[in-house]
């Protein structure tokens, strides 16, 4: 599937902002499964410095600055990429996840050892009995990794409500496993709590998922909004894989990843710090587009 992309963001000041410092993670990443021939970013008002480079995860980060009096900013990322289908293992043929778990802990440097980095709690992923509970009744002992991961993702799936007004950016995961709602930012963390609570290895995965209008209508401008999935070690020869609990499938082809990290906070499409200002009006826009050949 080859798909343009853009992302759309617009911050309205009630004041006006002399100087802005940001960081914006757009530019999907380069992956055996996926490629960006084509990225780029438009900011208003120009900035007067500009430099990209790799995060600590290898995400595609752009730092601007601008000065002189502005009461709003506008970032316009435009992307073109192309997503491979990907063949996963049978989940059967994954090893048990307590092997899994006890190869990420190893003192020797191995991948699995270096995937064990995203085995720890984060600023917004604690770790606890409460989520290790909930996630044991899928992972006996000896159950093949994918297949606990599957059936811990179809559980969120089913038991959680989608709900976009059940939660905000800074909900604690605690209050989500607790009322059983949110969207899928909140899913993404449940999982990850749950996943790093029993001591595999998981992280945050943020990028876009493909919608399609209802039948018989037109695609609406700006309709699409970005999307958030876990990723799950599952040991040295299946390696990473994706799981959307929002939506019960490993993602594929619809799916496009833009950054990852511990969680949400490493990898938010735009973040900064202004001078005046006082509040603020976020305005965001997302559009999928299908490409033909």
């Amino acid at each position: 599937m080859k798909y343009e992309l853009i992302h759309r963001t617009r911050y309205l000041y009630e004041g006006s902002v002399t100087v802005s410092h940001h960081l914006a993670r757009l530019a999907p990443r380069h992956l055996p499964g996926q490629r960006c021939p084509w990225h780029e970013l438009e900011i208003h008002p120009v900035p007067v410095g500009r430099g990209v480079h790799a995060d600590a995860f290898g995400n595609i980060t752009t730092y601007f600055e601008i000065e002189g009096s502005h009461e709003e900013l506008e970032v316009i990322a435009r992307s073109l990429v192309e997503v491979s289908k990907m063949d996963h293992p049978a989940p059967a043929d994954t090893p048990p996840w307590e092997a899994v778990r006890d190869a990420c802990h190893a003192q020797k440097l191995t991948p699995c050892a270096e995937a064990g980095a995203f085995r720890f709690a984060s600023p917004m992923v604690p770790l606890g009995k409460d989520f290790s509970h909930y996630a044991l009744p899928d992972f006996p002992a000896g159950r093949p990794v994918l297949e606990a991961v599957n059936a811990l993702m179809g559980r969120i799936h089913r038991e959680f409500k989608f709900d976009t007004v059940a939660t905000d950016v800074a909900t604690p995961v605690a209050d989500v496993l607790r009322n059983k709602a949110g969207v899928c930012q909140d899913f993404a963390h449940l999982m990850l709590a749950c996943l790093r609570s029993l001591g595999l290895s998981a992280r945050y995965v943020s990028g876009y998922l493909e919608t399609a209008p209802p039948p018989g209508q037109k695609r609406l401008t700006g309709a699409d909004a970005s999307h958030a999935w876990v990723s799950v070690y599952c040991g040295e020869k299946a390696g990473w894989i994706d799981a959307d609990p929002t939506n019960n499938v490993l993602p594929g082809e619809r799916h496009i990843t833009v950054a990852w990290g511990r969680d949400f906070s490493d990898v938010s499409p735009l973040r900064g710090v202004t001078l005046g200002a006082g509040g603020q009006t976020l305005r965001v826009a997302v559009d999928v587009i299908p490409v033909g050949d």
